[in-house]
């Protein structure tokens, strides 16, 4: 499989922008005039389809991958993948200020390569507000959960990485990390 056809290395992520870091904006977006946390009003938006893919990356060991198919709590990758779907469907009751969104859809999926377990999540909806959230909350979950299934042989595994792979739709338009 070549490095851009994996859904997520522990290689090197480079974002196409020259620091690695998108462009900065003058203001945070939920804040109001005072510097008070606030929801951002999204009623005079377009609803458009927007997308969001985020990924993680679950370190284990070499003896925990091997252990993976013998789990007694049953398979961790088919574990996370429900958790972190279920996760994106709660991702407003988690975070304060999301807003509730009717995802159109949500596929997680959980990957053995080397060093761990790569993560990727997709959420999409047709909404005045994107997904980048709920996809980033089902990749987080997702690794939550392959933790939770596995800290039985091993304390020291690692969550990593997590972050937004790309975003489509609304106002700022296209987002593509670049992943080398």
């Amino acid at each position: 499989m070549k490095k851009k056809d994996a859904i997520y290395s522990s290689e090197l992520i480079v974002d196409d922008v020259a620091d690695g870091l998108p462009e900065a904006t003058q203001t945070l977006s939920h804040y109001d005039e005072s510097g008070q946390a606030c929801m951002v009003d999204v009623s005079g938006k377009q609803a458009t389809r927007r997308e969001a893919v985020a990924a993680a990356f679950v370190e284990l060991s070499e003896a925990v991958l091997a252990a993976l198919p013998q789990n007694p709590k049953g398979n961790p990758l088919e574990v996370a993948r429900f958790a972190g779907i279920q996760g994106a469907k709660q991702t407003s009751n988690l975070i304060p200020m999301c807003h509730p969104l009717a995802l159109s859809f949500v596929d997680v999926r959980a990957q053995v390569v080397e060093g761990g377990v790569a993560i990727e999540a997709t959420a999409a909806t047709v909404a005045g507000t994107g997904v980048e959230m709920e996809a980033m909350v089902a990749a987080s979950i997702a690794a939550l959960t392959v933790y939770d299934m596995t800290k039985s042989l091993d304390k020291a595994i690692r969550i990593r990485e997590g972050m937004l792979v790309r975003k489509s739709g609304g106002k700022s338009g296209e987002y593509r990390r670049e992943i080398v």
